[in-house]
């Protein structure tokens, strides 16, 4: 049990230390973020289609199972310079956390980007359902007392 707990101790250390890293020596990778109350499958397959058909970007990975895509971004203001991006959606309860990032470029592109997707969203997919409102105290009472 003991060499267990080792092993997975080591794989979140090989995780978090990059990160820790990074973030120490002042080179951490910004990036925007947003809640999103569509669900998973609607959010990744929608920024599929917006990095690959919408802005014609190549993609160079992606995995829907972690949550991610990889692509090549260029815009207008770089020329033909291409510069690594990626989009990770993350399950939540009710909602979907989406963060974009694009390192070598100003922030203003990921929250381009972000805004794209939010208006591509709503665009296919309608209004995302809305968050069931609690019973009121007095109905779950009365259920009880029956």
């Amino acid at each position: 049990m003991r060499r267990r707990a080792r092993a997975v101790l080591f794989v979140i250390l090989a995780m978090v230390t990059p990160a820790a890293l990074a973030i120490r020596g002042g080179d951490a990778c910004a990036s925007v973020a947003m809640t999103s109350r569509y669900t998973f499958e609607q959010t990744f397959g929608t920024a599929i289609r917006l990095i690959r058909v919408d802005l014609g970007l190549k993609i160079t990975e992606k995995d829907e199972s972690a949550g991610y895509v990889l692509f090549e971004y260029t815009s207008p203001e770089s020329g033909k310079s291409v510069h690594n991006g990626s989009i990770e959606v993350v399950r939540g309860g009710e909602t979907v956390h989406v963060a974009v990032q694009l390192p070598a470029m100003p922030r203003y592109h990921e929250q381009m980007l972000l805004d794209s997707l939010v208006k591509k969203l709503a665009a296919e997919h309608g209004e995302p359902p809305k968050k069931p409102a609690p019973p009121p105290a007095d109905a779950v009472d009365a259920g009880d007392a029956g």
